[in-house]
């Protein structure tokens, strides 16, 4: 009898967790599915950047010791463009870079909110002192200065999270890329700062 009785209890408390579990799994479907109509409501749009300015203090190449060392102050600009939905940019560093290398110390920039279609703009100097170059680089940045037509790449890596009314996402990946276009009128036959002007605000490509 008293182990008939123990049996009882046993299976109850069995059915009881199979109970829970089956509550827990639903409360989980639903959530899932709350927040995929609010995504596909919503639809965020990444937010735009574009590259303004880009001011080239510093640029000496040693051929003996394989160094570059640069200086560019750049200003970047964000824009928000959806409508009810706000962007957390809780992290976000700035470096350029010469054909996929990199050519300066990342800064970093302060962390912001961006509200529905808000604007924010940033002016970075980006250091570089005394970077390793690779030899076919030097050669190709001495040509290029030679012909008086410099383009270098000013990325952005960072972390958003996406707001909509109280609710506020996890963190997602944020990469930018915008090409900084600097002419001269002549070419300076060396690598040097001097007579490099940035030509036109550009649109970034951007990558959430």
């Amino acid at each position: 009898m008293g182990k008939d009785c123990g049996n009882h209890h046993h299976d109850h408390f069995r059915n009881g967790c199979r109970r829970l579990l089956k509550v827990l799994l639903g409360l989980a479907f639903i959530l899932a599915v709350i927040a995929l109509i609010v995504y596909l409501v919503l639809r965020p749009t990444h937010p735009g950047f574009f590259l303004q300015d880009a001011s080239l203090r510093q640029l000496d190449l040693s051929n003996s010791t394989g160094l570059l060392s640069t200086s560019l102050q750049v200003t970047v600009a964000s824009r928000n463009p959806n409508d009810r939905v706000g962007v957390y940019y809780d992290r976000l560093d700035v470096y350029a870079s010469y054909k996929d290398q990199q050519i300066t110390v990342a800064a970093s920039l302060p962390a912001v909110y961006q509200g529905h279609g808000d604007v924010d703009v940033w002016s970075p100097v980006l250091d570089g002192p005394n970077v390793p170059f690779a030899p076919y680089l030097a050669s190709a940045i001495s040509q290029d200065c030679q012909a008086g037509h410099l383009v270098l790449h000013v990325k952005i890596d960072g972390r958003v999270r996406w707001k909509v009314g109280s609710w506020i996402s996890g963190h997602y990946h944020l990469f930018v890329t915008c090409q900084a276009l600097l002419e001269t009128v002549s070419g300076n036959g060396a690598p040097e700062a001097s007579g490099f002007k940035f030509q036109k605000t550009t649109g970034c490509h951007v990558e959430v």
